[in-house]
């Protein structure tokens, strides 16, 4: 099949691609600077920018199925997407496969990310929606910084457990529903097989570094000032500091068996991700 893949230099798109075309799929991957993408059998580079909605929007018409994800640092998911759902619709895809996040059916339908799947919903192109939890992730990258020269994890969840999901099982998520019309209309939230405390989270870093890495429960406003210090949009991190909240109220602690039942593959547990990559925290 032919298949296009917005975000393709990001982790979760990268990964799709790199399994789409182990499987033997053409693959069109959308990026900024298609000119600097990696040279492989079977992808073809083209020019797609959260700047310029409109622009390369033509290359779904030579595919039968595209996945697109919101770039991190916009928080209207709705402009940045909502061209290319339109264009889907004129372009006779197959189906269209979207990744937002754990939660946003819940948002109120004028927020963009629900508003922007609302679109999807409405479409009358086959679609599935997948919404991620917390990416195991995140502690080597967002939060890398504080673990590599403080030992700490700032975040402000106080005591609450978060479900937290490996990457790859979404990336492989991502495939399976791309594939498999099975899961056509639905909206499908991702966890992994435990949840877990952010005290818990530095207590696992710490066995699988031997380092001693502690949690600390800074307040929003803490938060938000790291963000912006980090050179995250003011926008964005307001966002940031809103989901951060949601999680402390609970809302990121159910364990879902859906990785499973798409994959037929058990979650990763974090377990297995920190010995994966401890070398990142003990640069």
């Amino acid at each position: 099949m032919k298949i296009f893949v917005y975000g393709g230099a990001g982790q979760i798109s990268s990964s799709v691609i790199s399994k789409l075309l182990d499987l033997g799929h053409e693959v069109y991957a959308g990026t900024r600077k298609p000119e600097a993408g990696k040279k492989l059998p079977g992808l073809t580079w083209v020019f797609a920018d959260a700047t310029q909605p409109t622009k390369g929007i033509e290359v779904l018409e030579k595919v039968e199925r595209a996945f697109f994800i919101s770039p991190p640092g916009y928080t209207d998911q709705y402009s940045v997407l909502n061209p290319w759902f339109e264009k889907a619709k004129t372009s006779s895809l197959k189906k269209v496969v979207l990744m937002s996040a754990m939660g946003v059916d819940f948002a109120p339908p004028e927020a963009p990310f629900r508003k922007l799947e609302i679109s999807l919903e409405n479409s009358g192109v086959p679609f599935t929606i997948l919404r991620p939890n917390w990416f195991m992730q995140n502690f080597q990258t967002y939060w890398l910084s504080g673990i590599l020269k403080d030992k700490k994890i700032f975040f402000p969840a106080g005591n609450a457990k978060t479900s937290f999901i490996h990457t790859d099982d979404i990336s492989s998520s991502v495939v399976s529903a791309l594939l498999n019309d099975q899961f056509n209309g639905k909206g499908i939230t991702l966890t992994g097989k435990e949840a877990l405390t952010h005290e818990e989270v530095a207590e696992k870093i710490s066995k699988h570094t031997g380092l001693k890495i502690s949690y600390a429960d800074i307040s929003p406003e803490e938060f938000k000032t790291g963000l912006l210090q980090a050179g995250v949009p003011e926008d964005y991190a307001s966002f940031m500091v809103f989901i951060a909240g949601a999680l402390k109220e609970g809302h990121s602690s159910p364990i879902l068996n859906t990785v499973r039942e798409i994959t037929g593959k058990d979650p990763i547990s974090f377990d297995e991700y920190a010995e994966q990559n401890k070398k990142v925290w003990l640069n």
